[in-house]
């Protein structure tokens, strides 16, 4: 077998946390549903199996002392029959009963495209999945109708067939699961035509998904019991829905907050005046100050996205972009000329600040949210 560790490329000291984040990237890589790889099938089976192992401490404590933590005996101990079963590949004359043929069905993982409004408000998404589903002919009985499973003739129903084995220590009586009915104790004489005796088809269906507010790229929503069915009647899996945010044109989303840019001439920046812009909740007023900046930020609280799983939204911030007017006409050259006059500006002297205040901190407090 190989080794789990190695399946999930980390090292033997690897926290939960490096563990649970490596399982997540090689499932979204090698999922049959998103890949579409030959191959990639039984990769995700191997990685979902050594996560399943190493991200239980018990079970991982029993592998790293070379133990199977899979083995029915489970987490409860090893004892003098689980020695025998680790030597000489079965227990000793105790049984412990035939396998179920039931097994849970395996979860299922789709993608859903939400855009920037659907992420601030959330919404209600149909989408459709291609599931296993309990045979409506056997019921999941995996039987022909009016047939049943059979006990065992190799076996007697048991699961399990005995023998003797030479050993070190002598003779040895080793148990093996029966070779005729698989360990499970039953033998199904004529399959069910609709499922081939697997207890399940396949086929498509429209699920209703309510997607919350405050969803991003990389949200996992679970529906539980919506995965496929269970072999032979087993319990359903989850179905796991995850979020990919398409980004917007005008707004920028940082956390739960949303960042855009405004831009407003001189003219406006200097006189102050109140301008509306288009947001997700519509037409919103943006009151400007006399004496406005480029680079200053104006706030529009609680316009922003809705916080996940919890009551309100993040804020709008507004960039000041101030507009410096070019190609100015004849009367516009010599009306900014007379206004810089009024000021004293016609001959300017040249001022250096530090880097640390005025526009060049403003812009670097802005995107770096100080």
């Amino acid at each position: 077998m190989r080794d789990l560790y190695e399946t999930l490329g980390v090292s033997k000291d690897a926290t939960q946390d490096q563990i649970k984040k490596a399982y997540r990237r090689l499932a979204r890589e090698h999922h049959p549903d998103s890949s579409g790889v030959d191959g990639d099938e039984e990769r995700f089976k191997e990685v979902s199996q050594a996560y399943e192992v190493l991200s239980t401490p018990d079970k991982r404590a029993l592998y790293d002392r070379g133990f199977d933590p899979n083995s029915r005996r489970g987490a409860a101990g090893f004892g003098f029959e689980d020695i025998f079963e680790t030597f000489f590949g079965g227990g000793a004359t105790g049984r412990r009963g035939p396998a179920s043929r039931q097994q849970r069905g395996g979860d299922i993982l789709i993608h859903a495209d939400v855009i920037l409004e659907e992420a601030v408000f959330g919404i209600a998404r149909d989408v459709q999945v291609n599931v296993a589903d309990v045979c409506a002919t056997c019921e999941g009985s995996c039987c022909a109708a009016g047939t049943a499973p059979t006990s065992c003739r190799e076996c007697g129903g048991k699961g399990a067939v005995q023998r003797v084995v030479r050993s070190l220590l002598g003779q040895v009586m080793t148990s093996a699961p029966c070779p005729s009915c698989g360990g499970y104790g039953t033998t199904i004489e004529i399959p069910c035509p609709e499922c081939s005796g697997h207890g399940r088809t396949h086929s498509s269906h429209t699920i209703t998904v309510d997607i919350p507010a405050g969803v991003e790229s990389g949200t996992r929503i679970r529906l539980q019991g919506y995965g496929d069915a269970g072999v032979a009647g087993g319990p359903m899996g989850d179905l796991y829905v995850e979020i990919r945010e398409k980004p917007h044109q005008v707004f920028e989303r940082r956390g739960d907050d949303l960042h855009c840019s405004l831009e407003i001439p001189m003219t406006a920046a200097a006189l102050g005046t109140v301008m509306k812009i288009e947001t997700v909740d519509g037409r919103q007023e943006v009151d400007v100050r006399p004496g406005t900046q480029s680079g200053e930020t104006i706030r529009l609280k609680g316009l922003g996205i809705g916080h996940l799983q919890r009551a309100g939204r993040g804020d709008l911030y507004v960039h000041i972009d101030v507009q410096t007017p070019t190609a100015l006409t004849l009367g516009q050259e010599a009306l900014i000329k007379q206004f810089a006059a009024l000021r004293g500006e016609e001959l300017l002297e040249a001022r250096l600040s530090p880097a640390n205040s005025g526009l060049l901190s403003r812009l670097r407090d802005a995107f770096t949210g100080r």
